[in-house]
């Protein structure tokens, strides 16, 4: 009888967080300890911004250009992980997503038949400023709405010294 691997297909969550960017390298690290397809997926959260127009927080003409240096940074961390991928030899594919980031990104798995998706854990307190304080709860929520309703496991990657290991690996 022939044994399925368990690890196929990562997906991987990222948001621009540190701890986000921790959780690429480890899929980077399982990608190439065991032979894994690794997706690396950024989304850019219109609910949010559809939100905080209703609320009357953003302007139509703010809204557009807020939207626009989104898919700018997403495309940069995108870059960015491919490039940590490329340094390790392994192979990823990304893709920028605009939408609900929960609903975004469980499709994002579903559609990619992900046996495992890896998203950061919380910020380490210091990287806090009150300013970001409303985005960390968003972030929160919509880590907490994927690990509730993704249909394959979640591994919420809390690993502070993942970049020394991601050197030496």
């Amino acid at each position: 009888m022939m044994n399925k691997a368990l690890l196929k297909n990562i997906i991987v969550s990222i948001n621009g967080s540190q701890s986000s960017i921790h959780a690429a390298m480890y899929g980077i690290m399982l990608a190439k300890q065991y032979g894994c397809t690794l997706k690396i997926i950024f989304v850019v959260d219109k609910a949010t911004i559809k939100f905080l127009m209703a609320s009357k927080f953003f302007v139509p003409e703010e809204r557009d250009s807020y939207v626009e240096a989104l898919r700018k940074d997403g495309r940069t961390y995108l870059d960015y992980v491919e490039k940590l991928a490329s340094s390790k030899g392994v192979k990823i594919q990304t893709e920028l997503l605009e939408g609900s980031v929960c609903t975004s990104v469980i499709k994002a798995a579903d559609d990619f038949k992900a046996d495992m998706l890896l998203i950061g854990g919380k910020e380490n307190k210091s990287n806090i400023t009150p300013f970001s304080e409303s985005r960390k709860n968003i972030v929160a929520t919509a880590r907490e709405e994927i690990m509730n309703f993704a249909h394959c496991p979640v591994l919420v990657i809390h690993k502070p010294e993942i970049e020394a290991l991601f050197k030496i690996s």
